[in-house]
């Protein structure tokens, strides 16, 4: 597995990325954690709006917006259900796992991924720091990872 991390200020382009592949028939919402409905119940607004709310919270921060892509192996038969699995796992490993966050999966490459897009404000308005989680957080989880769901070992 191979997980890159794009910090942003806008997650409206974000969502908006993802779901123009979703209206091009490229990808699907597979999960939504942190929202009251299910992935499948919820509204573009929907899903926006819960992300933006949080990110007000915090004018005074420049990052706002966490962009993630976890990519496998082109032979790795994942089904949505251990993609949002591997995705949640991922989340607390990095610290971002109680934000909400949206889970989609890509079919426009020639390998399994899905995208996560959150935010680093907290309901209290406190950022959480993206200093350094690719080498202090993502690196480690994700070689964890690999051990517990058996997946093909990725590069760094």
């Amino acid at each position: 597995m191979v997980a890159r991390i794009v910090t942003g200020k806008s997650i409206k382009g974000a969502v908006n990325y993802n779901e123009e592949k979703v209206r091009k028939g490229l990808a699907t919402l597979i999960g939504a954690q942190g929202y009251t409905a299910s992935p499948e119940h919820l509204s573009f607004k929907g899903r926006l709006l819960r992300l933006e709310r949080l990110a007000a919270g915090n004018s005074r921060a420049k990052t706002n917006c966490v962009h993630i892509s976890l990519n496998f192996e082109p032979t790795e038969k994942l089904s949505d259900e251990k993609m949002t699995q591997i995705a949640e796992t991922y989340m607390q490993g990095i610290g971002l796992g109680t934000q909400p966050f949206l889970v989609y999966r890509h079919t426009d490459a020639g390998h399994p991924h899905v995208h996560i897009v959150t935010t680093n404000i907290q309901s209290d308005g406190q950022r959480i720091s993206l200093h350094n989680i690719g080498k202090e957080k993502s690196e480690p989880i994700r070689k964890e990872m690999e051990q517990r769901f058996g997946l093909i070992l990725g590069r760094p």
